[in-house]
């Protein structure tokens, strides 16, 4: 009876992962097919065969487009800074809230933490003045630094629990080996931290190469455009072509998918696995 019950369970979990996975996958899976047919076979049934050949036309034409090339270099410059700073700059000060006792510290947490309220939206105008006011309009770093600034709320939050969940034992074995604070920071605690690093990374990553409120407002020139303004101008400059248009789409998905299977690995992985002998 017990290993019906442990058979059926397992089966339901399987059942439900596999739909799951469907839900997800199907989109995409749609996406990329659809950017193989004309728009007439794909109004007219979406899921059915193209009536006569593949249209790679589609994916070629982009591909030999220079304007979308340069925006790819952009908008993977804006995003791997922009990660990088996320990661670098909420670190320490999770690390600190963390594992480190002074007077204040809960509510100089909570003071970080209110970003959280305070989307980029909200703060658009009074950033965009400040923006013009640095100089910054039509600048990468424009986009750069307000991703960062609206970043690291949700990043301290988010490492400061995986850094209280670090044993005391490995904190106590790094002091008496004579290791700094900055020492038990560098050398103990961020390498037992690369899969809660490499997930904020991701995350950070997702969002500034999906932005595009921001840049709409900062970029002006072509040029400095990035993939998700280059969408709207190519959705203007096509129409009704949604055939191509999902071609487009389908090929600004790769640098995010490939960013992530290299870090899947890091996200999974135990945070402290072998680091405690018992």
């Amino acid at each position: 009876m017990t290993a019906q019950r442990f058979s059926i369970s397992m089966l339901l979990r399987y059942v439900i992962a596999i739909l799951i996975a469907l839900v997800v996958l199907i989109p995409l899976v749609m996406t990329v097919f659809g950017g193989l047919k004309t728009t007439g076979d794909l109004l007219s049934n979406p899921i059915r065969w193209p009536a006569d050949h593949l249209h790679w036309e589609n994916y070629d034409g982009i591909l030999q487009s220079s304007s979308f090339w340069v925006q790819m270099r952009n908008s993977l410059f804006i995003m791997l800074v922009t990660a990088t700073g996320v990661v670098l700059l909420g670190s320490m000060p999770a690390f600190i809230f963390a594992r480190i006792n002074f007077p204040g510290r809960e509510l100089c947490f909570n003071f970080f933490t209110l970003g959280l309220l305070f989307p980029l939206a909200v703060a658009i105008l009074p950033l965009y003045i400040s923006l013009r006011q640095m100089g910054l309009i039509d600048s990468h770093w424009g986009i750069i630094l307000p991703q960062i600034a609206f970043g690291l709320p949700g990043t301290i939050l988010i490492l400061r629990g995986f850094f209280l969940a670090l044993p005391q034992e490995i904190e106590d074995a790094a002091y008496i080996d004579g290791c700094t604070t900055f020492g038990m920071f560098r050398h103990v605690a961020i390498p037992l931290m690369r899969p809660a690093l490499a997930a904020v990374f991701v995350l950070a990553m997702v969002g500034s190469w999906n932005a595009f409120f921001l840049p709409l407002l900062v970029l002006n020139r072509e040029p400095l455009w990035t993939l998700p303004l280059g969408i709207m101008r190519f959705q203007g400059q096509w129409g009704t072509d949604w055939a191509r248009i999902l071609a487009f789409v389908s090929l600004t998905l790769i640098p995010t998918i490939i960013f992530y299977f290299f870090a899947e690995r890091h996200i999974v992985t135990g945070l402290t696995a072998g680091a405690v002998k018992g």
